[in-house]
């Protein structure tokens, strides 16, 4: 008996795999016809924003690099320099904004009228797995975003960008983990709100959380005027700050938080978000 029940489970195991397998063959077909918008929607905005602040700014005023933002984010960086210490955080962004715009925006799609998140779940797959691969799916996306922006915040800036990478594990492990929470983010996002209004919570949540995340700044920086400590308690709760700081941790000498807080902040928002959003998902599927 137990050998029938353990056959069942193999077979059952393997419908599920190959079911799983069958949606990331759909969605990376869907996404090799739209290869070049993705890359412009990724690249766009860090490189304008390293453009301005990183080359036109620090060449302006015979070279002296004192003018406006850029020289006050600059005096904050350390000695790394403000290119060392917006490296991580413009691939932190990249995460983020990929993954989000990978899960959110279908689903704004696929929970409309049409209601296309019926051809889903018809799969033979727990509702759950589908939302599950669907995170996957915006996670790999997420890597492949930061791959593209590491380059440009490497070589457009044009002072030194330190890079000093102490351990490749923890890198991995930071960028797994980072573009796994901006799916599952995107998830709850897709599933909390109605499609209407998914425009609207870019420029009501998105936008202030990225730069609320310690993309621009380090944490630690934070707490040096005591005017705005309460800020660097408050950001706590944004999950970009750990993607950052987990970034800037791996791969530059700036100041950053301990590496243990980083990783168990990470899971936890991983977690947590990943229960929010598939909760939301069946919620919106059974309705």
């Amino acid at each position: 008996m137990s050998e029938v029940v353990a056959t069942g489970n193999d077979v059952r195991m393997a419908i599920y795999t190959r079911a799983f397998l069958g949606l990331m063959r759909r969605d990376f077909r869907v996404l090799s016809r739209e290869l070049v918008p993705f890359v412009i929607r990724v690249a766009m905005n860090p490189l304008l924003f390293l453009f301005v602040f990183t080359y036109v700014m620090p060449h302006m005023s015979g070279g002296a690099g004192a003018m406006g933002p850029a020289s006050q984010m600059a005096g904050v960086a350390g000695s790394g320099g403000f290119g060392t210490v917006l490296l991580p955080g413009l691939m932190a962004v990249a995460i983020m904004f990929s993954g989000i715009a990978a899960v959110a925006l279908p689903l704004a799609t696929e929970f409309g009228v049409t209601r296309e998140i019926d051809d889903r779940v018809m799969c033979p797959l727990p509702v759950a797995a589908v939302a599950a691969e669907k995170i996957v799916f915006s996670a790999i996306q997420s890597v492949v975003a930061a791959a593209l922006v590491f380059p440009l915040a490497y070589y457009i800036p044009s002072t030194p960008v330190h890079v000093r990478i102490d351990s490749w594990l923890f890198l991995i492990a930071v960028v797994i983990l980072a573009s796994l929470v901006a799916g599952a983010l995107g998830l709850t996002i897709g599933t909390s709100v109605q499609p209407k209004q998914i425009g609207l919570i870019f420029g009501v949540v998105v936008v202030p959380i990225t730069f609320l995340g310690c993309v621009y700044y380090p944490w630690a920086a934070l707490g040096k005027d005591p005017h705005i400590h309460w800020l660097q308690i408050a950001v706590l709760v944004n999950p970009i700050v750990y993607m950052s700081e987990g970034l800037r941790a791996a791969l530059t000498p700036s100041e950053h938080m301990a590496e243990w807080q980083i990783l168990a902040m990470l899971v936890f928002f991983l977690a947590l978000l990943t229960w929010v959003g598939m909760k939301g998902f069946a919620r919106r599927v059974l309705s």
